[in-house]
């Protein structure tokens, strides 16, 4: 069972998908799994139609990169969950040593700011929506979407100086509460937008 002591990395998609970067993610971690034999990689989510569409010919995003570097990975240490709900989602983010989350240009995950509030550390793609909430050397660290290589290394990183990372993780947290919690940001907002709209109750 896995508890935190070796390395653990993270991935969430509800669906896994290209829009999503789950393609550039399989494709690091050959060289992150060499690297760190000891290493284990939970990625969690379904494999139905996200939001860049299906595939040709019943295909999906989890079949074709297992085709392409199912040979080249320890599948004894990548565990695909399938949809889970949100308690198990923050038990596997609380034992993360890094969560991936890469997106093409699109609308932010709520999986990020779990993860942030998590005191995750981000591995993220350096794309707008990202950098909404995450400043690279900050909050986590952002790459170039298409850049393997730099995840594989970014991860390989995070395993081998996790102490080099422990004031990003506490300044995600902080970021993810600044910017999102529900009580003393979202549900205000909201408030404030509705009653402008149409006047106080």
């Amino acid at each position: 069972m896995l508890d935190g002591s070796a390395p653990v990395i993270t991935f969430i998609n509800r669906n896994f998908e290209r829009l999503r970067g789950f393609h550039i993610f399989m494709r690091a971690l050959p060289e992150f799994l060499a690297a760190r034999p000891d290493a284990h990689v939970i990625v969690i989510g379904g494999e139905g139609t996200g939001y860049g569409g299906q595939l040709p010919d019943g295909q999906t995003w989890k079949g074709k990169m297992l085709a392409e570097v199912g040979d080249r990975i320890d599948l004894g240490r990548v565990h695909f969950t399938g949809k889970v709900d949100h308690a198990m989602m923050v038990q596997a983010l609380s034992i993360s040593w890094a969560h991936v989350y890469y997106t093409y240009p699109f609308v932010l995950s709520w999986s990020l700011t779990e993860a942030m509030a998590c005191e995750c550390l981000i591995l993220g793609s350096d794309t707008g929506p990202v950098r909404d909430a995450i400043t690279s050397g900050q909050e986590g660290v952002l790459n170039d979407f298409f850049d393997v290589e730099a995840l594989s290394r970014s991860m390989i990183d995070a395993c081998e100086n996790p102490d080099r990372y422990l004031g990003m993780r506490k300044a995600a947290r902080e970021k993810a509460l600044a910017l999102f919690d529900r009580e003393t940001v979202g549900v205000p907002k909201w408030m404030a937008l509705i009653e402008e709209l149409i006047g106080p109750a």
